[in-house]
């Protein structure tokens, strides 16, 4: 059996966000689901520690939300993110052909002329889990 998403440690993170990696994994951090429950108030505190910047954190919990409430792998998680696409209300909040729009041009600019791998199909599927999330929770509690 394949382990959630949920469950499979965010490390190591992209070099980009080393000093957050270090804050999280001093705080215990050793999940996308504890990274997604992580508040507003303890990214915050994490970040006036020293050495990770909050904004960074903020994309890092988006990036973890999508994963554990969506249950997205992290790499399609990622990539929406680098999309503009940093929470599950921003995605409900998507249209489908402009994200697939988005999404093409990143992954072209990764890739090169590779076949994109997102689809439609995907993008759709994404905002209706999103949309069904998000009417679900009503506000976001951060």
């Amino acid at each position: 059996m394949q382990t959630p998403p949920t469950a499979v440690s965010p490390y190591p993170l992209p070099r980009h966000f080393e000093r957050e990696q270090l804050v999280l994994q001093a705080a215990g951090v050793q999940s996308w689901q504890q990274l997604a429950d992580l508040a507003d108030v303890d990214l915050r505190r994490l970040a006036s520690r020293g050495g990770a910047l909050e904004r960074q954190l903020l994309k890092l919990r988006g990036q973890a939300q999508l994963v554990a409430i969506l249950g997205l792998e992290p790499a399609e998680a990622a990539l929406l993110l680098y999309a503009g696409i940093a929470s599950c209300r921003g995605l409900a909040q998507a249209s489908p052909q402009q994200l697939l729009t988005q999404l093409g041009r990143l992954e072209r600019s990764l890739t090169g002329m590779a076949p994109p791998r997102i689809t439609a199909q995907q993008v759709r599927r994404w905002i209706q889990l999103a949309q069904q999330q998000h009417g679900q929770a009503g506000r976001s509690r951060n």
